[in-house]
């Protein structure tokens, strides 16, 4: 049985052509966007609804409640078993997302040691005296590529990434392993190259796109619903702008064109990390990228 992988930087299409392989080949989806596993945040995480899915079996979508708070352990155990269950009734697993770190855990054993109560606690203080923005100035030293990796916003990631970096004495980064995949060495991994000229563009068309469907009123009732009480969910792109603003903290133009800054800033890490693994087979956006996939996968067979 395959194991597919299919990433790159948002609004690149990989959606479409997950949905299109997996067609040709009854093979099951596995997400690997970290905000598409919560339930209710569908537009603004560009989530397809269930009548776009073709009828294609889903997982790791709307598994957890925006007041719960994710981990790339939790996540790695959860894709793993989905990919067991789906090789176990004979079909192929296709693993789609743009979100580097939860792909990495799925192929490579990752080698985090445990948190350090007393190195955490540090850290944590750091964080309430001086504020994020040292930390994270901290990690782009010690660490470039995990800077990369973890968004600047996310201090729960920044504080671990530190913690690691202070209890190993090593970079983030070191503990996740470059060479061929040591959990599914047959893995086939395509990278959406992303046409850069046009990506601003669409990345612009996609978020005025999300509020024309209702992006504020899905935030009002996921604030209702209690995402400001959990630390992951309110820190995705476009949520954290659009509680900002019913904070009073930004108007609405304010919030919408920061969440269209900040998601073509996410497209350029997206980028950074995906090509730094070579591993990935690229499909530029001049090819059509059904038939060379498909035609990869055949050479393979």
């Amino acid at each position: 049985m395959k194991l597919i992988v299919i990433c790159g930087a948002t609004a690149t299409g990989k959606s479409d052509l997950a949905i299109s392989i997996a067609k040709h080949f009854d093979a099951e989806i596995i997400n690997a966007d970290s905000m598409q596993i919560y339930k209710g945040m569908d537009i603004g995480t560009a989530k397809l609804p269930v009548s776009e899915r073709a009828g294609i079996a889903h997982h790791m979508l709307d598994v957890l409640d925006v007041t719960a708070d994710s981990t790339v352990a939790w996540y790695q155990e959860q894709a793993r078993a989905a990919i067991t269950d789906i090789h176990s009734r004979g079909k192929d697993a296709i693993v789609v997302g743009g979100t580097g770190l939860y792909i990495k855990s799925i192929l490579d054993e990752l080698n985090f040691p445990d948190t350090d109560p007393v190195v955490r606690a540090a850290l944590e203080l750091e964080l309430a005296t001086i504020g994020l923005n040292p930390l994270f100035e901290r990690l782009e030293k010690l660490d470039p590529a995990a800077a990369i990796a973890i968004d600047r916003a996310n201090s729960r990631r920044v504080i671990r990434a530190l913690e690691v970096i202070a209890i190993t004495g090593k970079p983030f980064t070191a503990n996740l392993p470059r060479e061929a995949s040591t959990r599914y060495p047959d893995a086939i991994q395509f990278g959406l190259a992303s046409d850069r000229e046009h990506l601003g563009e669409r990345i612009s068309d996609r978020v005025d796109h999300m509020w024309d469907l209702g992006f504020v009123e899905e935030v009002e009732q996921l604030i209702k619903d209690g995402i400001t009480t959990g630390r992951t969910a309110q820190l995705a792109l476009g949520y954290s702008q659009i509680i900002a603003m019913k904070n009073g903290l930004l108007s609405e133009e304010a919030a919408k064109e920061d969440t269209k800054i900040a998601t073509r800033q996410y497209a350029r890490r997206q980028d950074t990390w995906f090509t730094r693994d070579d591993r990935i087979k690229w499909i530029s956006p001049g090819q059509p990228r059904l038939e060379t996939a498909l035609q990869q996968l055949e050479q393979i067979n």
